[in-house]
């Protein structure tokens, strides 16, 4: 139902106007940020979505000097310089300062539920080309990418290049050292440890990177007979696992910035220098992107020498759960598979296998930015409700 007015009134020595709903309930938006969100043209370019209103010229102290209801639909406000404001009723119900409302369009803005999962893992699969030319299957894949943090797509050719395709789908890929793509293959003198046949223990990706690629894409193009499973692990569920289990643990992880370096020759020289902790919370205190990748972990560690041990001490019972049969998932990705993660929440990881005379096992990799990624999904969830 369309959001109808009933009643309109100034509060507070006209510091508040007050709506009064049909359906009895009531939202109180301050004046002033009613008049830095005026929505007239001189305030407001409709074809940019962006406000023209110079924050110089907004007064904090403003009041209203009228305000009236039009139609139920609509609020009229004169403001004291004579300016004039519209405000349609349903604007003003979605930005309700409400603790319910905010929380509404922080649902609807960034989907922020969290299916968390271990060993139990039922992996979602969806076919590549469906994702590639039919939006429900784009759109799913992407909410479900957001809420579980891994899908597979599935029936890809087996060549190079089918990533690049799903980077132009949500938008674009993202551009690292590594390059726009790279090849995930044993090679001599290998530039980064990813590049050999031996086990890799879980890990973040670029966490040297001061915002770290948000989604991984991996493509699986030959594998081995023997050896070579995929390992993924949830490190929010991990995470939250800790933090009930060694606060004091917890609080060290997402407290001491951990060095991290990589140096090396590959889309072009770098010497790469970041510091991040293990894990990044919000301010609830809940983890929003786990930064952990021991190969790269410098032997730089600027922290006082007695913090040390208890930091080593704090990431073992971190990397132990980690590693715990009732946490990690295992598979073992085939030619034309490409697994999708979120590479800030999902902890990933390979068995070792048997390097030969000729490539035995190759993946492409590339990564996009959740950004990205984000903005497709809404685009899409928006073409989506329009046909409807």
């Amino acid at each position: 139902m369309k959001a109808k007015i009933q009643k309109v009134e100034a509060l507070e020595e006209n510091h508040f106007v007050c709506v009064h709903w049909e359906d009895g309930s009531e939202s109180r938006f301050p004046c002033v940020w009613l008049r830095d969100n005026c929505q007239c043209p001189d305030c407001f370019l409709h074809s940019a979505k962006a406000r023209k209103l110079v924050f110089e010229d907004l007064d904090v102290n403003i009041v209203v000097k009228d305000v009236t209801l039009t139609d139920r639909k609509k609020i009229f406000i004169t403001w004291p310089d004579e300016h004039t404001s519209e405000y349609e009723a349903e604007w003003l119900k979605k930005r309700c300062f409400s603790k319910e409302a905010r929380a509404e369009m922080r649902k609807d803005l960034f989907l922020p539920e969290c299916q968390y999962w271990g060993s139990d893992l039922q992996l979602p699969e969806l076919p590549f080309e469906e994702v590639l030319y039919n939006d429900e299957s784009a759109y799913k894949w992407l909410c479900t990418l957001k809420k579980v943090g891994i899908v597979l797509l599935t029936g890809a050719p087996a060549r190079q290049g089918e990533l690049v395709k799903l980077g132009q789908r949500i938008g674009f890929l993202r551009l690292t050292f590594y390059g726009p793509t790279w090849q995930v293959q044993d090679k001599t003198d290998a530039n980064n440890v990813a590049y050999t046949s031996g086990k890799l223990s879980f890990h973040t990706d670029y966490p040297v990177l001061q915002h770290p690629p948000g989604v991984q894409f991996l493509h699986c193009i030959k594998q081995t007979a023997a050896g070579g499973e995929s390992e993924v692990v949830d490190g929010f569920h991990v995470a939250n696992k800790l933090k009930k289990q060694n606060p004091q643990a917890f609080q060290i992880l997402s407290s001491t910035a951990v060095d991290y370096t990589d140096v090396g020759v590959d889309y072009c020289d770098f010497a790469m220098q970041c510091k991040q902790r293990i894990i990044d919370v919000d301010d609830r205190g809940q983890a929003v992107r786990i930064n952990y990748n021991n190969a790269t972990r410098d032997t730089v560690f600027d922290v006082p020498a007695e913090k040390v041990r208890p930091f080593y001490a704090a990431l073992k019972e971190f990397d132990d759960l980690l590693n715990s049969t009732e946490h990690k998932f295992t598979y073992k990705m085939k030619p034309g598979d490409i697994v999708t993660f979120d590479n800030w929440r999902l902890l990933h990881g390979r068995r070792s296998y048997q390097s030969g005379a000729t490539v035995t096992r190759h993946l492409e990799g590339a990564y996009a930015d959740w950004d990205v990624v984000m903005s497709r999904l809404r685009l899409l969830r928006k073409r989506l409700l329009d046909r409807n």
